[in-house]
């Protein structure tokens, strides 16, 4: 009797503390549930843009206004997934002319975009490896935000990048749909496609839907190297082989030297661009191609230096060059084909300015001088630049830069107030009169 009675007891106790192992499991992870939530975080941005083209010639003049941002709500990481949501926003606030001087590259030809521009689940151990999935921002050489308007490029698709060794990493992705920055949904399209294009208010010149891009990469920083290299496939308009390397020199002095070069390779027998022409180049004999074949490189060398003042602080000094090789009978006769840096002046070709550069004219060679400077305890940033190209088919042509920012403190720390100017003469300018200025007044607070 007294085994019987011990043994019931053992049972009760065992059935009591399952019970109570259980309700702790729940309530661990409904505290988990709930944690998830409550110990995210939100952040956004408030942008207004002003846009003013003025042009030598008979072209009319251009404005435009647009007022926007976004806000992101990130979850906490239980077991390394997590989540994030991000709504953007532009709006001209009936403030923009209609007809040929309203600057419909702002914010496209409509009076307010609104896109759900970040929706992604991802899943995270700190660095070593990374998975997303659905829409995002992606930021690699040839595919990005291109984030000098209202409202950033995002893409639909999945994202992957694993980190084996300190500063080195490995990255693929595949893309099926993007947003362009003028748009407020997701398309099977690109810069190259028409107007309205399935709906889609972007610019461009082709018709059969896009499959996206399939691309890897990999890329290493340390010890001063600075170093990537990428493969895209951008089905049905070109395969790309893309690698840059910078390696700075750290003399302790305050001075340090830089040295780069670039390299960028492309090739499609059967791109959806043969029956038309890549941006920029002149629809002359010889420019209707058969294919794409596009061989691009450059260098670039200066010094980053500090100094060492409220005055002046940090800047940089760098001269740099790029050319792209003539191909007879290729597409563009050997244009660069960048599907979603075309026309958007955001390619990581070393020359490229403001509003253009080599892959907006096409075949041809470049220099540029520019100088970066941070002064008054970092609350300006001044950029000066000057760049200037010879074209294989349109010649000469040159842009002048400044950009000036000033970053208050105090109570508004996190506003900022831009502006960019860039005088353009040449090539796409020639029919405007010999020269086009393009002025840029951003107001933005990151929150």
């Amino acid at each position: 009797m007294l085994f019987k009675h011990r043994a019931t007891t053992l049972a009760v106790l065992l059935t009591l503390t399952g019970f109570s192992a259980a309700a702790h499991a729940a309530t661990s992870s409904a505290d988990s549930l709930k944690s998830l939530i409550t110990d995210g975080t939100v952040d956004g941005q408030v942008r207004a843009y002003y846009f003013d083209r003025f042009f030598g010639g008979k072209a009319v003049n251009q404005s435009a206004f647009s007022l926007g941002g976004y806000i992101n709500a990130h979850t906490a990481s239980l077991a390394g997934f997590s989540a994030d949501v991000g709504f953007y926003t532009a709006n001209s606030l009936g403030g923009n002319p209609t007809g040929p001087a309203n600057d419909v590259t702002l914010m496209g030809p409509g009076t307010s975009i609104n896109a759900l521009g970040q929706a992604y689940l991802q899943y995270e151990i700190p660095q070593i490896v990374l998975i997303r999935a659905g829409n995002q921002i992606v930021n690699t050489p040839w595919v990005n935000s291109s984030d000098s308007r209202l409202i950033p490029a995002t893409y639909q698709g999945v994202f992957a990048q694993v980190s084996p060794y300190c500063g080195w990493n490995i990255y693929g992705m595949r893309i099926f749909r993007w947003k362009s920055r003028t748009s407020g949904d997701y398309y099977r399209d690109n810069l190259y496609y028409k107007t309205g294009f399935d709906g889609d208010p972007i610019y461009g010149g082709t018709d059969p839907a896009s499959n996206g891009i399939l691309a890897f990469g990999t890329s290493y920083k340390r010890y001063g190297i600075d170093a990537q290299a990428w493969y895209y496939n951008f089905y049905n308009f070109a395969q790309t082989v893309y690698g840059d390397a910078q390696y700075t020199l750290k003399t302790g002095s305050g001075v340090d030297p830089f040295l780069g070069a670039q390299v960028n390779r492309e090739w499609q027998s059967n791109s959806f661009l043969n029956s038309s022409y890549a941006p920029g180049t002149s629809p002359i004999d010889g420019f209707k191609g058969n294919g794409v074949n596009s061989t691009a490189w450059g260098v670039i060398g200066g010094v980053d230096y500090d100094g060492g003042s409220a005055l002046l602080g940090k800047g940089q000094l760098a001269a740099s060059y790029n050319e792209i090789l003539y191909h007879q009978g290729a597409v563009g006769g050997g244009a660069i084909i960048s599907p979603y840096t075309a026309g958007y002046a955001t390619d990581p070709l070393y020359t490229t300015s403001m509003i253009r550069g080599l892959v907006e004219m096409g075949p041809g060679h470049g220099w540029k001088i520019k100088w970066t400077q941070h002064f008054l305890s970092n609350q300006f940033l001044f950029m000066a630049a000057y760049a200037q190209y010879h074209l294989q088919t349109a010649g000469y042509a040159n842009d002048v830069y400044g950009d000036l920012t000033y970053f208050p403190q105090g109570w508004v720390k996190g506003l900022s107030i831009r502006d960019r100017v860039e005088v353009a003469h040449g090539d796409l300018s020639t029919a405007q009169g010999g020269y086009f200025l393009y002025n840029r007044v951003m107001l933005t607070y990151d929150f």
